[in-house]
């Protein structure tokens, strides 16, 4: 791919931390986006209810919508989406936490000249699209 064909290409990188204030809730809602879903087969659509009852985090990986964030944006398509979701310790007053403190694996990782690429989170609930 030239340099051309590939300064059509953006990556976006989101972290989130979100308090889990009712995990019935999460888990109710990802179950019924399971159970709505259409293009799951029989035998993905029964291990994903296990998964999403017996973790909150796998709950809401189930729930995250990345065509949804960039659906309504004019002019672009989304290509590929990765994302993950795993607890965490969480103190915000800690001068040691920050979005970006797992950064550390980004050292094997190659920077390219649109930024540097990410390896998967191999803890977390991971969904790849594209």
């Amino acid at each position: 791919m030239s340099t051309m064909d590939t300064s059509r290409y953006v990556r976006i990188r989101a972290e989130l931390v979100l308090e889990v204030e009712d995990a019935e809730a999460v888990t109710r809602a990802a179950l019924r986006r399971i159970a709505e879903d259409p293009g799951l087969p029989e035998a993905e659509r029964t291990g994903a209810q296990g998964s999403v009852t017996e973790d909150t985090a796998e709950a809401l990986a189930h729930l995250v919508d990345p065509f949804g964030l960039v659906s309504g944006v004019p002019g672009v398509g989304l290509q590929q989406a990765t994302w993950s979701s795993e607890r965490i310790a969480y103190d915000p007053d800690s001068p040691d936490w920050g979005l970006d403190g797992d950064d550390d694996d980004l050292d094997d990782v190659h920077d390219g000249p649109h930024g540097p690429g990410r390896p998967a989170d191999e803890d977390g609930a991971e969904m790849t699209v594209g």
